[in-house]
């Protein structure tokens, strides 16, 4: 029975989670990082943030498995070609909701605090993220969900996480335990992901203030 299967594993499986959660963290906030830097440089152009927002929507028609297998050949099997793809899918996203954050501010805000002497630096760190961050956010979570399975993909290269479950058991259809593995791989996937999402919400609670929210 699959909860015998869970049981007998579980040491296996609480490992293989771990793994895959942590893979998915450490990519997002790679993204995220990426994201935003790209977003701070062409936000302000017309023409680089149409660039930005066409590789965006470009990019997430690459199939995943596609890409990983592509990767296999220059860096090998393991962690290198995962967080290389999980990295680039979070991204996409997340550069896309920063743009049109960015650029949603209103441009009478800005002015105001140049006008009070902020230098355009510290007016886009300390005016205009913070008002962007909630749509930024969004953009974090829905990359969270969309990487999630993406991280399973990357079995195929023998990454870390759940995957291998998933991969293991369709390799064996017709023998034993063969649905259960896939099954222990599909629903940890789906448990981790709403893991990360309460996890997210709450890092909204805290990092977004109480008037933006309610703004927004």
């Amino acid at each position: 029975m699959w909860w015998n299967y869970v049981v007998d594993r579980w040491a296996q499986i609480w490992f293989g989670s771990w793994q895959h959660f942590s893979l998915v963290v450490q990519s997002l906030i790679l993204a995220t990082v990426v994201a935003l830097l790209i977003a701070f440089i062409v936000y302000n152009s017309p023409k680089l943030s149409s660039v930005a927002n066409g590789v965006s929507a470009i990019g997430l028609t690459i199939p995943s498995f596609a890409l990983i297998g592509i990767l296999i050949v220059p860096f090998g099997f393991g962690v290198i070609p995962s967080v290389i793809v999980v990295t680039f899918f979070a991204t996409l996203p997340i550069l896309r909701n920063a743009v049109v954050g960015l650029q949603g501010i209103d441009a009478a805000v800005v002015e105001s605090a140049r006008g009070i002497g902020m230098g355009r630096l510290r007016t886009l760190l300390t005016i205009e993220f913070p008002l962007a961050w909630p749509i930024i956010l969004t953009g974090v979570r829905i990359s969270a969900q969309m990487v999630m399975g993406v991280a399973a993909v990357t079995a195929y290269a023998l990454g870390p996480g759940l995957g291998g479950f998933i991969f293991s058991g369709l390799s064996r259809l017709g023998g034993a335990n063969a649905i259960d593995s896939v099954w222990v791989g599909v629903l940890g996937v789906v448990i981790l992901a709403l893991i990360l999402d309460l996890l997210l919400v709450g890092l909204g609670r805290l990092t977004i203030s109480r008037g933006i929210r309610v703004r927004n």
